[in-house]
């Protein structure tokens, strides 16, 4: 047992007194030691349900023959830090929670883990610990949300933003939006869409390293905690038979995920996460995989904010067992990759059943013939940028029109709320990247102030921050390379004209090469925002959108 590095032997005489200062009997000292990452805290609503969650897991990881050890991982809730500087800091954390889980789990040598994330940065941070660690390693989640309920209808946290945007053109009242703010969020977990948090537990389950169910079981749910006593025992079958995570999380895994991630119209956070856990196995994930994986692959669920689903139907019609047998039936997964339940992906969703053919559409009858990501290119962003083409509206597939320019997220909403953008327009939003924010902030507040004011089908919306899994709308984020290391992004000036093809994976700043030669010779890097703290820290190491704004290991 690797546990034995810190238990065993008289040179480890000393920290056995401390372990038994912890209570640990001598019984304990001989099994192995599980180390449970618990993301618990009472600031996040997907967080404050896990404490039930970590306790099912210590007993199925007890019963099936370990000692069940917990320690905490941060978490930040995107949806409470939106509109402020607290988004500065979301993004941030998915590193310090890959990085305090490897310290942890290395300096007490746990023998294998548990992890237990819900929101957005939690699963990918704990997901790169697990590639790095390469432990016997299960995941299993806090649960979604179920959805609110307003004036008959099911609703969400974006039902909540746009509210604000209808508020401030006139259309909502103040009453009626505070009756959105009583039942758009009515129980613990994350938020009830095919947002981030939802979207990267979803595919927690696609790369094999979660159970079934793992992301779509409402929080609420008693089954989840059954779902949490299976991966105790679960973790401990692996641990027995020798699997560890880098077994799972291999290349092939990976694009099994980005595969399904094009089906279930995922999150366009999902093409920040998925390069960062695919660098921790050695994989070059490059973002532009996703438009040949996007070309074969249907779009069979349009769960909000693209439709109107939400995650407890996904899971009543089957999950994404049920997403994934429908794409192995037409031969897009590579069912041969091993899994945490100790068998393959084929053996595993083999007796899948689609139950709602309303909300998993089959493929023969998809929403599209395509996935729900593409990746643009054009002399506006060399390196690519990100656009969930599943949520946008026919009519702007296609767009063009005048650039509106903001340097900052702010300045923006206040134009957008003052009536000062109009049909066509195309907002640009910019200093706003892993560098330049830093920490590249989620851009809900913008895209719903547009969607709100009935201009979603008529305005786009470019940034090289990144969109919340809750925005909609021609809205395409991530571009790279971004202002802040002088990127073209930083040279557009008002009134240019922008076309965007998004069938053509195309987005063009429609001004000659010379000019912008010339922009970019006047162009001057601009002052950094934050010179202080773990935000400098990050900015000087960050790597651009496209490569998953990964850190830079300094040279030594």
């Amino acid at each position: 047992m690797r546990s034995d590095n810190a238990r065993a032997g008289m040179q480890q005489a000393p920290a056995r007194s401390l372990f038994n200062a912890l209570g640990f009997t001598q019984e304990e000292m001989k099994k192995p030691m599980v180390g449970i990452v618990s993301s618990y805290n009472e600031i996040v609503p997907g967080h404050m349900n896990i404490d039930k969650i970590v306790d099912a897991v210590k007993l199925g990881v007890a019963e099936a023959g370990g000692v069940p050890v917990v320690f905490p991982a941060i978490a930040v809730c995107d949806g409470i830090a939106m509109g402020h500087i607290g988004m500065k800091y979301s993004l941030v954390t998915r590193d310090l929670i890959a990085d305090s889980t490897e310290c942890m789990a290395l300096a007490h040598q746990f023998d294998a883990l548990v992890m237990v994330p819900n929101c957005d940065k939690n699963v990918p941070g704990l997901l790169m610990a697990a590639a790095r660690l390469d432990l016997p390693t299960v995941f299993v989640s806090g649960g979604p949300m179920l959805a609110g309920h307003v004036g008959g209808q099911k609703r969400s946290l974006s039902s909540m933003f746009e509210a604000v945007g209808a508020h401030a053109a006139g259309n909502m009242t103040e009453e009626e939006v505070e009756n959105f703010v009583e039942n758009v969020c009515p129980t613990c977990g994350s938020c009830s869409g095919m947002y981030t948090a939802n979207s990267m537990n979803c595919l927690t389950e696609a790369l094999g390293m979660g159970l079934r169910g793992n992301g779509t079981i409402p929080a609420v749910y008693s089954e989840r905690i059954r779902l949490a006593k299976h991966a105790g025992m679960a973790v401990m079958d692996m641990y027995n038979k020798g699997i560890t995570a880098r077994q799972i999380m291999t290349k092939e895994a990976v694009l099994n995920a980005l595969t399904v991630d094009m089906a279930l119209g995922c999150s366009t956070n999902s093409m920040l996460h998925l390069p960062a856990i695919a660098h921790e196995i050695g994989f070059d994930f490059d973002i532009e995989f996703a438009n040949p994986i996007s070309e074969k692959t249907p779009n069979l669920c349009h769960l909000a904010p693209a439709g109107p689903t939400y995650m407890e139907d996904l899971n009543e019609a089957g999950g994404v067992w049920a997403v994934m047998k429908e794409l192995a039936d037409i031969g897009l997964l590579n069912t041969d990759c091993m899994t945490v339940t100790g068998k393959t992906v084929g053996e595993n969703i083999k007796n899948a059943v689609n139950r709602n053919p309303e909300v998993i559409r089959p493929v023969d009858n998809p929403y599209t013939k395509t996935g729900g990501l593409a990746v643009l290119k054009g002399n506006l962003a060399p390196d690519g940028s990100v656009v969930k083409r599943s949520a946008v509206v026919p009519e702007m597939l296609v767009h063009e029109g005048p650039a509106r320019v903001f340097d900052s997220e702010e300045d923006a909403i206040a134009a957008i709320k003052g009536g000062k953008i109009v049909e066509g327009d195309v907002v640009v939003i910019r200093y706003e990247g892993p560098k330049g924010g830093p920490g590249m902030r989620e851009m809900l507040n913008p895209t719903s102030a547009i969607a709100g004011m009935g201009l979603g089908s008529s305005v786009a919306l470019i940034t090289d921050g990144r969109f919340s899994g809750a925005s909609r709308g021609a809205s395409i984020g991530h571009v790279s390379p971004e202002a802040a290391v002088g990127g073209p992004i930083a040279l557009v000036e008002e009134g240019d004209i922008i076309a965007i093809d998004i069938p053509n994976y195309s987005m063009t700043l429609k001004v000659s090469d010379e000019e912008l030669a010339a922009r970019k010779a006047k162009w001057q890097p601009r002052e950094p925002r934050v010179t202080t703290g773990y935000l400098r820290r990050y900015a000087a190491q960050v790597t651009s959108g496209n490569r998953g704004a990964i850190l830079q290991t300094p040279e030594v």
